[in-house]
């Protein structure tokens, strides 16, 4: 049985992602917001929004970004507007799955109004750690390009110790990096202090930054704030991982002179290609 799923938007990492569904067997595939793309796909339906037939559709996929509070989602491949209101919801199907990569609460209760499954697929376990290495990855790339000094022998402190945080920390320190880890649970400080690093407890970090060349923070609340910026030194560089708008003091970074760069999306933007497969994978066990 044939299935439909439709494309809404999205970034580079969407071009993997509809290639690796479009190898499937018995898969429609109708485009929405890629009509800009140099080079089309072949045999897919690239249509707008308003000739798609969303009721007979088995799967949705949305941006990673999901929407704003509005029902607008983002088309990076696409000059036109797209706008996914309630209406558009209700005229799902009871059995459309509909993915994204974050959710918010406009979509929560589309969805849920719509009686539609949503699934945030950045919120699963494995799609957080298979995203943690491209985001190593380019997190270490962004070191070399604002420093002078190499990552050998420099002094780093990682700012949370989850998905993303656990493999940063493992990544500089296999480059020679002196790393510690900030965190709140005894068990994860535990962990920090097993796998080689330094430990430091969440209370504690602003006691620390003064020996810190990068400060990188995983954690999406603010939780670098004025007392863990001011002791940083004039060299000290902070990268914010976390999701927009960060969990940094950029006001203060900013009126210290210190540089903080918010480094949002490092997946879609170092490694597309592979974090397209990542979602890919993810999204087939569901329509298979």
């Amino acid at each position: 049985m044939t299935q439909q799923v439709a494309v809404i938007g999205g970034d580079a990492r969407y071009l993997e992602l509809i290639r690796q569904l479009q190898a499937l067997p018995e898969m429609t595939i109708s485009l929405i917001g890629f009509d800009k793309l140099e080079q089309g796909f072949t045999g897919l339906n690239q249509i707008d929004l308003a000739d798609l037939d969303q009721g007979t559709l088995d799967a949705v996929i949305l941006p990673i970004t999901g929407s704003n509070q509005e029902g607008y989602v983002e088309t990076v491949f696409s000059d036109q507007t797209v706008q996914l209101t309630d209406d558009w919801f209700e005229g799902l199907g009871d059995n459309t799955v509909v993915f994204t990569g974050i959710s918010n609460d406009y979509l929560d209760k589309a969805c849920e109004k719509a009686n539609v499954k949503l699934i945030p697929l950045l919120n699963r376990d494995d799609v957080a750690i298979y995203n943690s290495i491209p985001t190593a990855e380019g997190m270490i790339m962004m070191a070399i390009e604002h420093t002078d000094y190499t990552i050998h022998s420099s002094r780093v402190i990682v700012v949370g110790f989850g998905r993303v945080g656990n493999t940063v920390a493992n990544k500089f320190a296999a480059l020679g990096a002196k790393v510690s880890v900030c965190a709140k649970s005894i068990m994860d400080l535990a962990r920090i202090t097993e796998l080689g690093h330094t430990a430091i407890p969440f209370d504690q970090l602003h006691e620390h930054t003064r020996d810190c060349d990068l400060l990188i923070n995983t954690v999406p609340a603010q939780v670098v704030t004025k007392d863990a910026i001011q002791h940083l030194p004039p060299h000290g560089i902070i990268f914010d991982l976390a999701s927009k708008p960060g969990g940094t003091d950029f006001d203060y970074a900013k009126q210290r002179g210190i540089k903080a760069i918010l480094a949002k999306s490092l997946p879609g933007i170092v490694a597309p290609k592979t974090a397209g497969k990542i979602l890919a994978d993810v999204i087939k066990q569901f329509l298979l």
